[in-house]
């Protein structure tokens, strides 16, 4: 029976894409050697490094205007990085304060600079601030995380900044559906969600802002120094990019993002159906209108159902299903690497759960299926 993977991150991958990595572990394209072992500056490494950003590129439609860097790292490391690059003195920045890693993105970019504070989510955070937003219009920036991995909340579009560059966290909705790249400044996601394993940010970036960023802090630091350096400016994280360029090739042959989209949308629609059928029993607060696709979070009536909850799904070949300890109760991470299937199975356990453990809901369906 195979395991069904809902972990947060690092998160599940395509068994394809594992297959094909194991495939070729011992020889990188016939060199002989191990990816591992490859130098970053050979030949065949370039290659695949310029294939990688070439598929992002066309199957996340990144225009001219815009680099693709693939850094080593994670999204956390960005949270003091942009502000490095983007906040001068004398200026501010405005963040939108969402949920648990918008905090975190705002605590450390107020060790570097003058930061304000544009929108705050309300009781619990399970309001999204979209239109009423307190912007600076001479703010450097904006900085937005789009979903909000441990409260299950996430823009159903992008907040409009007006000409104040706009900066995502999209770390868990990256590469999950087709969006307007032309809106954002940068956007930045961890790898280890949606595109594969831990240890590599991606980062997507406009030319103007780049050009804009300061020069005056270390060059490791500066996104211009990774621009021009192709993201080889030092040993890049290459066994993360190559399974990433496998990722994309995987993600190509199933139609691309229109496909992963179409399988995203229909993993939540299943899984929010029954936590909405049992509402008494899976308690989601968070409004229809806001649920995040990627990450649905719920709290059972009682601490002790939940554990009883998590110790049978885990006997069951299911794992992953604990949220963030700051927020606690249950998460159900859906990343492009979760199969259809496994969320079919966990739908079926969640209604047997459910009607395992209240009586009168178990009566009103057998009423149901006997007419």
């Amino acid at each position: 029976m195979p395991t069904y993977n809902f972990n947060g991150g690092p998160a599940a991958i395509p068994l394809a894409v594992l297959q094909k990595t194991q495939r070729d572990l011992l020889d990188f394209e016939g060199t002989g050697i191990s990816i591992l072992e490859t130098s970053f500056r050979s030949p065949p490494y370039l290659a695949l490094h310029d294939r990688t950003v070439a598929l992002l590129r066309n199957l996340y439609g990144v225009p001219e205007t815009h680099r693709v860097l693939l850094l080593q790292g994670s999204a956390s490391q960005q949270f003091a990085m942009i502000p490095m690059n983007f906040l001068p003195h004398g200026a501010s920045a405005d963040y939108l304060l969402t949920g648990f890693f918008s905090r975190l993105a705002y605590d450390e970019a107020q060790t570097i600079g003058n930061v304000r504070v544009a929108a705050t989510a309300g009781a619990n955070g399970l309001w999204m601030p979209d239109d009423e937003l307190d912007l600076d219009d001479r703010a450097a920036y904006a900085h937005a995380t789009l979903n909000n991995t441990s409260e299950g909340t996430e823009f159903a579009r992008p907040p409009d900044t007006g000409h104040v560059p706009l900066i995502a966290d999209m770390s868990s909705n990256f590469f999950s559906r087709r969006i307007n790249m032309e809106k954002y400044g940068l956007i930045y996601a961890g790898g280890q969600k949606n595109l594969g394993p831990s240890g590599m940010v991606v980062v997507i970036v406009k030319n103007d802002l780049i050009a804009r960023g300061r020069s005056d802090i270390p060059a490791i630091w500066q996104y211009r120094v990774h621009a021009e350096t192709n993201s080889l400016y030092h040993t890049p994280p290459g066994f993360s990019i190559y399974l990433l360029h496998n990722f994309l090739s995987w993600a190509e042959s199933i139609g691309g993002l229109v496909q992963l989209e179409a399988w995203n949308a229909e993993k939540s629609r299943l899984l929010y159906a029954i936590v909405d059928r049992f509402p008494d029993f899976y308690r989601c607060l968070v409004a229809p209108e806001i649920r995040s696709r990627m990450n649905v979070v719920f709290r059972l009536p009682t601490e002790l159902l939940e554990q009883q909850f998590l110790s049978e799904a885990e006997r069951a070949n299911m794992i992953g299903l604990t949220n963030h300890p700051a927020v606690g109760g249950l998460r159900v991470s859906l990343y492009n690497g979760v199969e259809l299937e496994a969320v079919e199975r966990l739908c079926d356990f969640m209604e047997s759960f459910a009607l395992g453990h209240q009586p009168a809901e178990r009566q009103r369906y057998t009423a149901e299926l006997h007419g």
